[in-house]
């Protein structure tokens, strides 16, 4: 079996390569891969972190996946909706203080109500905002004139999760009907990238029934698709979901966050010149995760804006962190981390995805 160190010196990697890193169990060898992604990612993207205002402004979700806290299915979740006035709230503090742009998420609806006040909604914060103010929407599943509606309206990028590339894995955390299709989910970051959106998308590490070749294969897809930026982090379960019943499945969650890091490390080499979030979850097992991730290669994170009244109404999984620390709190907590670990948040730097840039370059 090839060392580590050897693979590492690899011109590409192979399937069997990613198989071999993700399956680390050598502590020193985990450090080596770190280390070498690190290494790539402060060569291309410098020690700088961009950051993401995150404004979940809505839990109403049509879909009923079975790994999620705010499924359609979970009767104990209070709904919510922020108003325009709310969220205009939201990213006037993001502007005063310096923040890039906002991510607005929310469950999933596609009525025509909820197109029409999302288009409506981008056009209202690119007129009190800079110009160049970067809008990135995660509102899951849509048609392609909904993309294009909102891409003209000002938005500029967008993140799809896929969970994962494997359709039949796909279909065992999902109900089988025609609301939850794999293939309409790729068809979507077809139509995403058609529309010119800097394109993301995802996975979850570490999910029921879920195998270390499924890994493997997402990073390959994610690579294969020449995605401009990447979130992904640790499956948590949630008690109130049908996936909680595959508990006893997992692996401890120590485990699931080393390969989570894995993940982002080896994604980092994949492709150099990514986005790649440090997600909450990581910080949900370690209170250090997220800059654990950020070590590992990532260079993006998203701090809550969402007003404290609402976060505990948009839990996707349990013991999620920061619930009961304000915005303000949040920021200053997270620059001061972030310093610590010899990064800087580069607060002048709209942070688009170097890869995006080089594509559309080449196109």
């Amino acid at each position: 079996m090839m060392t580590v160190s050897e693979i590492l010196n690899r011109q590409e990697l192979s399937r069997e390569d990613i198989i071999r890193l993700l399956s680390i169990t050598d502590k020193e060898e985990h450090d080596e891969l770190i280390k070498r992604a690190y290494s790539i990612k402060e060569r291309i993207i410098g020690r700088k972190v961009y950051l993401r205002g995150l404004i979940e402004f809505s839990n109403y979700c049509r879909k009923n996946c079975y790994y999620c806290g705010i499924r359609s299915g979970n009767h104990k979740v209070s709904r919510y909706f922020l108003s325009d006035t709310e969220i205009l709230e939201i990213v006037e503090f993001a502007q005063e203080n310096h923040l890039k742009g906002i991510v607005l998420q929310s469950g999933e609806l596609s009525s025509e109500e909820f197109v029409n006040r999302i288009t409506a909604l981008i056009a209202k914060i690119k007129k009190v905002t800079n110009p160049d103010f970067r809008i990135t929407l995660s509102l899951g599943e849509q048609s392609l004139d909904t993309y294009k509606s909102w891409f003209d309206a000002g938005a500029q990028r967008y993140l799809l999760r896929i969970e994962t590339s494997s359709e039949e894995l796909y279909n065992k955390i999902h109900p089988s009907d025609e609301l939850h299709s794999f293939k309409t989910r790729l068809k979507c970051l077809d139509y995403l990238r058609e529309t010119g959106y800097m394109t993301g998308t995802g996975v979850m590490i570490g999910l029921p029934f879920q195998t270390i070749e499924n890994l493997a294969d997402d990073l390959l897809f994610i690579k294969e698709r020449d995605i401009d930026m990447v979130g992904m982090g640790p499956y948590l379960e949630h008690a109130d979901t049908p996936l909680y019943n595959y508990k006893n499945l997992l692996m401890p969650l120590n485990e699931r966050f080393n390969l989570s890091i894995r993940m982002i490390a080896v994604l980092r080499i994949l492709m150099p010149d990514i986005n790649i979030a440090s997600t909450t979850a990581l910080q949900s097992i370690i209170p250090m995760g997220r800059e654990i991730g950020l070590k590992a290669g990532a260079n993006v994170v998203m701090p809550n804006l969402t007003p404290l009244k609402y976060r505990r109404s948009y839990l996707l999984y349990e013991n999620k962190p920061c619930i009961n620390e304000d915005a303000d709190d949040c920021l200053n907590c997270l620059a001061k981390r972030i310093k610590m670990i010899g990064e800087e948040v580069a607060y002048n730097d709209y942070g688009d995805s170097k890869h995006y840039i080089n594509r559309k370059l080449i196109v």
